[in-house]
This record gives C-alpha cells, sequence and structure tokens, in this order.
C-alpha cells in the first residue's frame, strides 16, 4: 500500500523552511547514518509543539489535510541533491502502514495526536523466514524516533480518535522515489517470548 501524495505542496511556513534549513546543516556534515538521523531528531523535536495555525505553525492547513482511503504523504522538501526529504504524513483514526522498512535513515516526529509503532525482528529458519514483535512504542505529541537500516521493520498506525499527523525526515529523495518505504513484509508475526 502506498500513500496517496501530494509532491511539491503548497507554500512553506516559516518555521519550516527554518527547520529545512537545521536538517541541511546536520546532513551536510557527511556524518554516518545512525548519527545523523539522531542529530536530525534533536533539531526536529522543539519544532514539534508549534501551535497548529498563527505565526509559529509548522504545516499550512492544506499540508494538514487527510484522506479518508489511507493515509496521506504530503512532501514538503526534497533536496536537489537527493541527500533529504521533509514529508508530513496525516493519519486519519485507524489508518496504519503495511509492516515495512525503509531505504535510508528516518527520523519521525508525532506534531499532532498519538501514534503507536509496532517493531519487529526478522527471524531466518532455513528457506523460510518469520517476523517477530519486539516492541510496541506510544508516541504522543513530541515524541521523536530515529533510525537507520537494517533493523527498521516497523508497523505504525493512528492509535487516537482524532487526526494524527507526524514529519518525517528521509536520507533519500521521497519525491523521486514516492515513497521511503523499501520493503513491504507479509511474513507471520510472533510476539517475543
Amino acid at each position: 500500500m502506498t500513500p496517496s501524495a501530494t509532491v511539491g505542496s503548497d507554500r512553506l511556513t516559516e518555521r519550516m523552511t527554518a527547520l529545512i534549513s537545521e536538517i541541511r546543516a546536520v546532513v551536510d556534515r557527511g556524518l554516518p547514518p545512525e548519527l545523523t538521523a539522531y542529530l536530525v531528531g534533536e533539531r526536529l523535536a522543539p519544532h514539534l509543539l508549534a501551535a497548529p495555525d498563527g505565526p509559529d505553525a509548522l504545516l499550512t492547513a492544506a499540508q494538514c489535510e487527510g484522506d479518508p482511503q489511507r493515509y496521506r504523504q504530503h512532501v514538503l522538501h526534497a533536496e536537489e541533491d537527493g541527500g533529504f526529504s521533509v514529508v508530513a504524513l496525516v493519519w486519519l483514526p485507524g489508518q496504519q502502514t503495511p509492516i515495512h522498512d525503509h531505504v535510508s535513515w528516518c527520523v519521525a516526529g508525532v506534531h499532532q495526536g498519538q501514534e503507536s509503532e509496532t517493531r519487529y525482528r526478522l527471524v531466518s529458519e532455513g528457506p523460510t523466514a518469520r517476523l517477530v514483535e519486539t516492541e510496541h512504542v506510544a508516541g504522543p505529541a513530541g515524541t521523536v524516533a530515529a533510525f537507520a537500516p537494517p533493523g527498521d521493520i516497523h508497523l505504525v498506525r493512528n492509535s487516537c480518535s482524532s487526526t494524527a499527523i507526524s514529519i518525517h525526515v528521509y536520507g533519500a529523495d521521497v519525491s523521486r522515489l514516492g515513497t521511503s518505504i523499501r520493503r513491504v513484509y507479509r511474513l507471520p508475526a510472533d510476539r517475543e517470548q
């Protein structure tokens, strides 16, 4: 399942423009993916709890619009050299991703509402494989998660009764790729014991 896309959506707020500059300064340092993701997460966190409207808003009203069919992806920025992209994901109640991993490092911060994440580990068993649930994480507004492949298999869903919005920064050009998802997993999943 691919989220609906709004590539090059609308204008950027002053706060988003400032955040993109902060991210660019980190990415341009050329650090390893895990450290880059961690430092980008530090830059994203202070912007997440900005007022949803007014002069300090992070997103425009159009960038907060959802889709009743599936979670919606608003590509806000893609660096010309493909170094990173900034995306707003808008989730209506109950919407979720498939179990998946990513093409690059990623930072996700909850801007509004709450998201739930289930993390998995891939276990090889001879010629077959299965997934094992390793952790469930509840992410209220202000929460940031940073990770880099491998080991980034998860499912994310809106776990609240209202719209959830998260800001994602990927170390790839999502406007060109269309998605940050590398692979969707359709394997049996067990709970870790």
